[in-house]
């Protein structure tokens, strides 16, 4: 499967959840504001959304500063 994130594709296996594929690039999914198909993502949802043939991710690291 096929989809594509920050901009870079990526070939994945069937299955993998958007907090799955956040875990594989090496990032705390609750550090992560995700957007799946240029719509806003809720991250409760992270675990139960499964990224499909086509998707497109934006993945922005949240920064805590001060």
């Amino acid at each position: 499967m096929r989809i594509t994130a920050n901009g870079k594709p990526f070939v994945l296996d069937p299955g993998l959840s958007v907090a799955a594929f956040i875990r594989s690039r090496d990032l705390e999914p609750a550090l992560v504001i995700v957007e799946l198909n240029d719509e806003p993502l809720e991250r409760a949802r992270y675990e139960e959304v499964i990224l499909s043939e086509g998707d497109r991710l934006e993945l922005v690291r949240a920064v805590a500063g001060g």
